[in-house]
C-alpha cells in the first residue's frame, strides 16, 4: 500500500494501524491458513512497483495494491490509474487494484464519533463534511476540514505521520464502508477471494 513516508518507523506505525482497520479481512485470511503481509511502500509509484514485482514473483497467491486516488474516480480503479498515472493494469490485476478515494483521510473523517473521542476537548466536529458519499469531497477539502476540526485540540492539528496510524486503529470500518464505496469494494472483493479459497 501507499503511505508511511520514507521512515521505517512511520511505515511500521501505518502498517499496524491499517492492519487493525483491516482486521476482519486479516482474521478471515488467517482462518483459511493464509499468510497475511501488509507492506507500506512510501510513495504511490513505489507501491505500484512493489505490487507489480510481487505479481511476477508468484511468492504469494493474492497480491493487492491500495493507493490514494488523488482525485475523483468515475469508473474502475484500473482505468483511473491508467488515465491519471499511466499505469498499465492487466486484466488479471484489475480486481486486485484498490483505491482510497480521494485520500486515506477520507476514511478517517468518515467516523466523526471516533475522531471526537480521539481528539477530545476543542474538537470541532462541525468542521467535517457531512456528505453520505465522502468520496465526492475533494482531497484538498478533506485536508482543510480535518485541519479546522483538530486545530486547538490537545493532540494538535492533524498530521498524517503523527496521527493516521492511531486513528486507523480507532475508526470503525463499518462506518467508513457506508460512506466510502471504494472502501466497501476493498472489503467485499478481498472477502470474496478469501471465502472462495
Amino acid at each position: 500500500m501507499e503511505g508511511g513516508g520514507k521512515s521505517r518507523d512511520a511505515k511500521d506505525a501505518l502498517r499496524r494501524g491499517m492492519n487493525t482497520f483491516l482486521k476482519e479481512l486479516k482474521d478471515a485470511a488467517r482462518n483459511k491458513s493464509w499468510y497475511w503481509k501488509l507492506v507500506c511502500c512510501g510513495g504511490r509509484t513505489e507501491a505500484f512497483r512493489a505490487f507489480r514485482n510481487e505479481q511476477t514473483s508468484a511468492k504469494y497467491s493474492v497480491v493487492v495494491l491500495l493507493v490514494d486516488a488523488e482525485g475523483p474516480v468515475t469508473g474502475e480503479p484500473s482505468r483511473h490509474l491508467n488515465d491519471r498515472d499511466n499505469w498499465s493494469i492487466t486484466e488479471q490485476e484489475r480486481s486486485r487494484v484498490h483505491l482510497m478515494v480521494q485520500t486515506m483521510e477520507t476514511w478517517i473523517v468518515s467516523d466523526t464519533a471516533a475522531l471526537t473521542k480521539y481528539d477530545g476537548k476543542n474538537f470541532d466536529a462541525n468542521a467535517l463534511p457531512t456528505s453520505n458519499n465522502l468520496e465526492e469531497v475533494a482531497k484538498v477539502d478533506i485536508a482543510r476540514d480535518l485541519r479546522r476540526a483538530t486545530t486547538g485540540t490537545t493532540k494538535g492539528e492533524y498530521h498524517k505521520i503523527r496521527h493516521a496510524s492511531d486513528l486507523l486503529r480507532k475508526i470503525d470500518p463499518e462506518v467508513v464502508r457506508k460512506r466510502c464505496a471504494f472502501c466497501e469494494r476493498l472489503f467485499e472483493r478481498l472477502g470474496q477471494e478469501v471465502k472462495a479459497a
